[in-house]
């Protein structure tokens, strides 16, 4: 236990910076052109130290210094929920020349609400930005639990959704207090946790966001978190663990029995949903120095078909063929062991154990299904994100575009065409919601849009035309570079149901 108990942390950081790196690139992607100044010729009205005077209910700023090197006026903020003694720590920071008008709120990745250097491309690019850390430093879940061992609700809203909103407060408040002039528009830009943020934003504070950029978004999060350990416990009661080897060969195997299915061989499943390649067909390959039996077979169609009850019943959705399962199906060790997806694992151990000795390799389906159930029920309702009822964003005319990766190895992407059939019900059919919400699918990416498919561009561009202009988003233009950055591919990507042929 002990071995398997570092190994996890040791492993954590290599999960973040995945889980992270969706967010990093979709800001570093941002707005690639200059936009047009919406308050031409504007300068501050005030010193950027003199920002330390500023005051606002229940926040102490900390500092504002200028950033010389990133052209910004940095200001680091707390904000606090008496008698709760949380801290919830900000970062704004103001463009010093060429403001556009605009606020940018940003997100983080797994446990990890945010990062200061969330900052510079935003700032760069012209807008005042926000980033926090949500209440906590680190990117474990070990907020969760205070120190005597109980659960930290406070700790846990922070995360879920109080601190990004109070990120947005301060930040449209420090950013009127330093031009003279509030933000025309905000906007926020985020993937996987960040996704999750911003459409808990539209959810929860509709008059937050004028326009939300969600890629790879983790909505469902009571789910798909605790789902994320489903393959584990199937090795675990099979006593069969699968090497990365035969994983990944398994995976190209099914890449390589659908991908002519639309008609064009690149190595891309263009359309997983309706894949139906049986990993039957593989046992007796060699994948690696092993042999592949029909015991890594049965582990492999469970990790496809997601979790399922002691009955049969349907839990949540697993990953598509097509997707690295070698994350959330990790082995170490020779013998093989188990080596559970560090986000999951931590979720298991500070939200639904509630004890930071648990060992879960005591896990059986029965202990499974039982703390999955309690994650539904107990955290469905702070941090699930998956309220389809976005009437009030919408009546503002608030604007969302949702996009995620098809081959995404950490949050299915069939979670994300859930959450978005379940708005269209709730929101008037197909036709209703695209008014304000349109989500778009991207075939043989990751979660970081990595992959032998096509990267989407100008996505937050087509969101500003949409918010500012009302020209909706018609389609995505997706693009393949190679190692050098030329590009070698287009394609288009449209919005949900709509394919490309």
């Amino acid at each position: 236990m002990n071995f398997q108990r570092t190994s996890h942390r040791l492993h954590i950081t290599k999960i973040l910076t995945t889980a992270f790196v969706a967010s990093v690139l979709i800001l570093t992607r941002a707005a690639a052109q200059p936009l047009k100044p919406l308050y031409p010729g504007i300068t501050p009205t005030c010193s950027c130290e003199s920002l330390t005077n500023f005051t606002l209910s229940n926040t102490t700023i900390e500092s504002a210094i200028v950033d010389a090197s990133n052209r910004m006026c940095r200001v680091t903020a707390v904000v606090t929920h008496p008698p709760a003694k949380d801290r919830v720590k900000v970062w704004i920071g103001l463009p010093l020349t060429n403001w556009n008008g605009r606020f940018q709120g940003t997100g983080g990745g797994g446990f990890l609400g945010g990062h200061p250097n969330n900052l510079r491309g935003p700032v760069r690019q012209g807008f005042s930005a926000g980033s926090t850390d949500t209440g906590h430093e680190g990117g474990s879940g070990s907020f969760a639990l205070d120190a005597n061992g109980k659960q930290d609700w406070q700790a846990i809203i922070d995360n879920a959704y109080l601190g990004i909103h109070e990120m947005t407060v301060v930040g449209k408040a420090l950013t009127k207090a330093f031009y003279g002039k509030a933000p025309r528009y905000s906007y926020f830009v985020g993937g996987s946790t960040g996704g999750r943020q911003g459409l808990m934003a539209a959810q929860r504070f509709p008059d937050d966001y004028d326009g939300i950029s969600s890629a790879c978004p983790a909505v469902n999060w009571h789910r798909f978190v605790a789902a994320s350990l489903w393959p584990e416990v199937v090795m675990l009661e099979m006593s069969n663990y699968v090497s990365k080897a035969k994983l990944d060969a398994v995976t190209a195997a099914a890449i390589a029995a659908c991908d002519n299915d639309d008609g064009v061989k690149d190595g891309v499943i263009d359309d997983p949903f309706h894949c139906a390649y049986d990993p039957k067909a593989f046992v007796g390959t060699q994948a690696g120095n092993d042999t592949f039996t029909e015991a890594d077979a049965t582990v492999i169609r469970k990790i496809w078909e997601g979790p399922r009850a002691r009955d049969g019943s349907f839990m949540w959705h697993g990953l598509e063929r097509g997707a690295d399962m070698s994350a959330y199906a990790g082995t170490s060790g020779s013998p093989l062991k188990g080596k559970p997806f560090s986000i999951a694992l931590e979720y298991w151990i500070y939200y639904l154990a509630q004890d930071a000795k648990w060992d879960w390799s005591t896990l059986t389906y029965a202990g499974f299904e039982q703390l999955w159930n309690k994650s539904v029920e107990q955290y469905g309702a702070a941090i699930g994100t998956d309220d389809p009822d976005l009437s009030r964003f919408r009546d503002r005319g608030g604007k969302v575009i949702i996009y995620h990766g098809t081959a995404d190895q950490l949050i299915p992407a069939a979670g994300s065409i859930d959450y978005y059939k379940r708005v269209q019900q709730r929101m008037g059919g197909e036709k209703d919601t695209a008014k304000f919400a349109r989500l778009f699918l991207v075939p043989g990416v990751d979660h970081g849009f990595r992959g032998a498919g096509a990267t989407p561009t100008g996505v937050n561009e087509a969101l500003i035309r949409w918010v500012e202009d009302g020209k909706a988003p018609e389609k995505l233009i997706a693009e393949k570079r190679d190692a050098s950055g030329k590009v070698v591919r287009t394609r288009e990507l449209f919005p949900y149901r709509q394919v490309a042929k």
